[in-house]
């Protein structure tokens, strides 16, 4: 199954080139609805560029406050293009609409802006996702709901907005469904599945549509658990990743079975986390393992072709987690974390953080490319950890040595062009998000 239903904002006629004319005239800025300057029409607190925040956090030693921007009441969620250095963040505009803004993360500098739309349920704050595909990076934001009115019959779709990360140049893709949708974006398309085997993928390029049907995903041969709680976990250059109760594989591609790391029982690997061009797998150690009555192997597979990057033994849980830590990945894609787990994909190390007892000592929630990943000791999560919860900590991948920091200080969500990204919750509930330079 396949439909283009691309919605650009086209018209033809005299009329419409002219007010695009007066438009530019009176400072419309590129057609984009809200101007190069961001604004829009609602109110907005400028972002400051190259001065003092009006927050100004404490933050590890590698950064300063003392300089770098900040953006107040901002959406949950934002989006970050490394390549070319832009930062993408939802605002409330009027009407139960919604608008798209930039900035340049070294700078602050406000970038292009969005035009304002109103999402199928308004009352739902739009997600926001990052994509690259063929050179290109993308923001996508994507909401869910039901529309229609008394000229057209009532249905529930999910739609897309796909911004161009570099000027702003805008596609919008509408799919029809049903249930509550999972929409992902480890390239190089936007996947929409229902948690199982049926789903959509859309292509950024163009808008083009295309169906995953419900029908048996051709299970490797032999795999008999690869039948069990089947479902699509994401999309890898050599096509979709599927997996089942146990064992995972490309339809067409690879399997599991065939790339499992030294030491791991090869039918008993579990996707945790799928990113970009990255797989984080949890294996059971082979039965004649010394410890595999105690510990588990994680590791970092190439989606491409499935190999292992880096492995580590780790304890397995005195109780099943009800979710496992998502991998994240430093802005080069050469360090990853993931809870107590740490990994050197370069050098091909992996790092497991726990007491001897087998107690994480740590939760590590974002990493950079320097090598030195920020967490905290006691946190629930990552998400509590970056949110003040715990004892903050740093990790250097070339020491290996986890160091406190002082009791107080807020971790930096993710670095990028010399700049820590860090977000702050205020007491009238408004998200502030801050740029501050790294020093050292």
């Amino acid at each position: 199954m396949r439909q283009k239903i691309v919605r650009l904002a086209l018209v033809g006629g005299v009329v419409f080139l002219a007010l695009l004319l007066l438009l530019a005239t009176c400072g419309g800025g590129g057609g984009d609805g809200a101007g190069r300057d961001g604004k829009g029409g609602e109110s907005r607190k400028p972002v400051k560029e190259s001065a003092g925040p009006v927050t100004r956090l404490t933050v590890p030693p590698a950064y300063t406050a003392d300089r770098g921007w900040e953006v107040v009441d901002a959406g949950p969620g934002y989006a970050v293009s490394h390549p070319t250095g832009v930062l993408a963040y939802l605002v409330r505009a009027p009407g139960q609409r919604y608008r798209l803004r930039t900035l340049d993360i070294p700078t602050g500098r406000a970038g292009w802006s969005g035009e304002a739309w109103r999402p199928p349920d308004p009352a739902r704050f739009p997600k926001l996702l990052t994509l690259a595909k063929a050179d290109r990076q993308f923001f996508v934001t994507w909401s869910y709901g039901r529309v229609g009115d008394d000229l057209a019959p009532a249905r529930t779709l999910v739609s897309l907005d796909v911004y161009d990360a570099a000027d702003g140049e805008r596609l919008r893709a509408e799919v029809p469904w049903t249930g509550v949708p999972v929409v992902t974006a480890s390239g190089p398309d936007i996947l929409i599945t229902d948690g199982r085997t049926t789903g959509a993928l859309v292509d950024p390029l163009t808008g083009d549509v295309t169906g995953i049907p419900a029908a048996k995903p051709s299970y490797p041969e032999g795999c008999s658990a690869c039948g069990q709680l089947t479902e699509v976990r994401g999309q890898t250059e050599k096509g979709l990743l599927f997996s089942g109760a146990r064992e995972f594989w490309v339809r067409g591609g690879w399997f599991s079975r065939k790339v499992a790391p030294k030491g791991a029982d090869p039918r008993s690997g579990v996707p945790t986390s799928v990113g970009p061009g990255r797989i984080l797998v949890r294996w059971q150690l082979g039965k004649k393992a010394e410890r595999a009555a105690t510990h588990e192997l994680w590791a970092v597979h190439d989606a491409a072709n499935g190999k292992p990057v880096a492995s580590v033994e780790c304890h397995r849980p005195a109780i099943e987690p009800g979710s496992h830590p998502q991998a994240v990945f430093s802005p080069s894609g050469r360090y990853a974390v993931a809870g107590n787990l740490a990994f050197d994909l370069e050098a091909k190390e992996g790092f497991c953080f726990e007491t001897e007892g087998g107690a994480a000592r740590v939760t590590l929630a974002s990493v950079t490319d320097d090598g030195t990943a920020y967490g905290a000791a006691d946190a629930r999560d990552a998400a509590d950890a970056l949110e003040g919860g715990g004892t903050p900590v740093e990790m250097s991948f070339v020491s290996g040595d986890v160091e406190p920091l002082p009791p107080n200080v807020r971790l930096p969500e993710m670095e990028t062009s010399g700049t820590g990204v860090f977000t702050w919750t205020d007491r009238k509930d408004r998200l502030h998000l801050l740029g501050y330079p790294r020093t050292s």
